[in-house]
C-alpha cells in the first residue's frame, strides 16, 4: 500500500485529525476528496450490500437517485449509475452547527456506478470536506466518519 504523501499528512496533522489506515489506503485516495473501492460484483449485489450496511450501522437512507433510469427518461444513455443518499443527524448536525455550508455536502452520499474494473463504489473524504468548508476549528470526528464511510464501503465491496 501506498502512503499519503507528505503535504497531505502534514495538512491532516495541522488540522488536529488523527489520518486512520483508511485514508492510507492508495486505492482510496484522489487529489480531488474523492475515496473509492472497486467490486467485482455487479451493481445490483454491491447496491444490496450497501443497503445492508447502512441499516447495520444505524445510518438513514433517505433516497437512491437512478441517473440510468433518469437518462433513459430522456432518451440518453448512462451506465447505471446510483447516488446513495444517507446519514446519522447525530453526526451531521454537529458538523453543520459548526459550518452552515456543510449542508451542501450533507447528507453523506456514495456513489455506485459500473465501469469497466466492476462497479465502482465512490465517497467524499470527510476531510477533504473540512477543507473546503472550513472546520479546522470545530471539534469534530471526522476520523471515525472517515472509518464509518470507509467501513461501508469495504462491505459494499464484498470479499
Amino acid at each position: 500500500m501506498k502512503r499519503l504523501t507528505r503535504p497531505l499528512a502534514m495538512l491532516g496533522l495541522a488540522m488536529g485529525v488523527a489520518l486512520g489506515a483508511a485514508a492510507d489506503d492508495a486505492s482510496e485516495r484522489s487529489q480531488h476528496g474523492i475515496l473509492h473501492r472497486i467490486s467485482q460484483d455487479d451493481i445490483a449485489r454491491v447496491d444490496g450490500r450497501l443497503r445492508e450496511a447502512l441499516a447495520a450501522r444505524g445510518m438513514r437512507l433517505m433516497t437512491v437517485v437512478d441517473h440510468a433510469g433518469n437518462a433513459a427518461g430522456v432518451d440518453l444513455e448512462l451506465p447505471e449509475t446510483r447516488t446513495f443518499v444517507f446519514g446519522n443527524p447525530a453526526v451531521g448536525t454537529p458538523m453543520m452547527q459548526c459550518r452552515g455550508s456543510l449542508a451542501l455536502d450533507l447528507p453523506q452520499k456514495m456513489l455506485l456506478r459500473e465501469t469497466a474494473e466492476g462497479t465502482r463504489i465512490e465517497w467524499n473524504d470527510p476531510r477533504y470536506l473540512a477543507r473546503r468548508h472550513d472546520l479546522e476549528a470545530c471539534e469534530l470526528p471526522l476520523g471515525k466518519v472517515a472509518g464509518a464511510l470507509s467501513g461501508i464501503a469495504e462491505a459494499a465491496a464484498g470479499p
